[in-house]
């Protein structure tokens, strides 16, 4: 077996990005990322990963599928086989006060011969008070080493905690 190490948590206010430059990729094969977070304005969550500690984040090669519950209207799958970035989940439209709760699982980032994965499990209080639920799923399909992730909201501004782990 293995066993988690906290390898960083942090409280944020009012930030719109959050970027996890020190990853350990070297020692672990497998991170584990907890985020409890209140948005303003459009709470839909991206991720980049970097390559070059965190100086620039690759633009391109995602490719992510999600499907979503709603407590007030039906779900559906979103998805794309060429994206920009992994598309996550989201807190339910433009309005403020958005909770959500997720938790990130990335493979394989320090791993140059392998194609990075996360899989999510993610629920969100949305503006009309509906409950949405996500589970994702995405990949980077270029073999390099990963030793940068930001997350990334598409507007507003987001205040919480987080932690980082690798197992």
């Amino acid at each position: 077996g293995g066993s988690l190490e906290l390898i960083t948590e942090s409280s944020f206010s009012s930030v719109g990005d959050l970027n996890f430059t020190n990853l350990k990729e070297d020692l672990y094969n497998v991170h584990f990322l907890t985020v409890t977070q209140e948005c303003t304005g459009d709470a839909i969550n991206y991720i980049r990963l970097s390559n070059d500690g965190g100086s620039s984040y690759e633009t391109s090669n995602y490719q992510y599928s999600f499907y979503n519950n709603d407590s007030a209207s039906p779900g559906g799958e979103t998805r794309s086989s060429a994206s920009t970035q992994m598309y996550m989940n989201y807190g339910g439209g433009l309005g403020a006060n958005e909770l959500q709760n997720f938790h990130y699982t990335f493979y394989n980032l320090g791993d140059a011969d392998k194609y990075s994965f996360v899989t999510g499990h993610s629920v969100a209080l949305g503006s009309t008070a509906s409950v949405l639920t996500f589970q994702s799923n995405a990949i980077y399909t270029v073999n390099e080493t990963i030793n940068a992730i930001k997350l990334w909201l598409s507007g507003g501004t987001r205040t919480g905690s987080a932690k980082l782990y690798g197992y």
